[in-house]
């Protein structure tokens, strides 16, 4: 079943916006007394009946509500390199969601091709993406920050840093986490971090992993990081 989004609610009752009610009623014909899914955002599916069908504010009126079943136990927070092509780091948003992460912080390191965000863009393959793979909770994306204010903040969570430098002492990153444990994982860009920002990293308690014997892109070690702790968890 298509799954819509909203966060009017209120009792019994929820409100569309003008995007999702015209998708509802003008893409997919909906009609009023029709059956409909839909999640909060925050973790929850209603189950609802169209009452009122304005394409600009559709409402609906909920009939049943349920908590996401196998829901991860752990929080998964990336905070990655923008990349100068754009779609190279859209694709990385679409799959994580899928995979499954909560937070994602535009990481503004040395060697950063590219400082700024579409974040409007970026939220709305988000919440595509959680549509899309049947999920009732929706990650946040952050402003983007820069390395050393990011690496300066207090995180209550175990923290890694995916690098290529051999030159530090790295554990394969499967290694570096324990099951159900809450992540903060720092992904560079093209060229890596830089000597300096590992060993500031290091300094602040994060620890320095590997990805395997490759060398991958930006979003591709991105993508194989949400994966390692996906499997490592099942």
């Amino acid at each position: 079943m298509q799954l819509f989004y909203t966060t009017d609610i209120s009792g019994t009752a929820a409100t569309f916006s003008r995007e999702e009610s015209g998708h509802c009623l003008r893409v997919l014909r909906m009609r009023k007394g029709d059956s409909l899914l839909f999640t909060d955002g925050k973790g929850t599916f209603f189950e609802g009946v169209i009452a009122g069908d304005d394409p600009k504010a559709m409402q609906a009126t909920i009939t049943g509500e349920r908590k996401e079943e196998g829901k991860r136990q752990y929080n998964l927070h990336m905070a990655i390199s923008p990349l100068k092509n754009e779609d190279r780091l859209e694709w990385f948003i679409e799959k994580a969601v899928e995979i499954g992460i909560d937070e994602i912080t535009p990481l503004i390191c040395s060697r950063s091709e590219k400082k700024r965000i579409r974040k409007e863009r970026l939220e709305s393959i988000i919440l595509s993406a959680m549509k899309q793979s049947v999920k009732a909770s929706l990650p946040v994306l952050n402003e983007p920050v820069m390395f050393s204010d990011m690496v300066k903040r207090e995180f209550r969570c175990r923290k890694l840093i995916a690098t290529c430098d051999r030159e530090f002492e790295r554990k394969a990153i499967t290694d570096a986490f324990a099951p159900a444990e809450d992540l903060l994982i720092l992904a560079g860009p093209e060229g890596d971090f830089t000597s300096e920002e590992v060993i500031s990293a290091m300094e602040a308690g994060f620890v320095p992993v590997h990805l395997g014997p490759g060398r991958l892109r930006t979003e591709t070690a991105g993508v194989a990081a949400c994966c390692s702790v996906y499997l490592a968890n099942i």
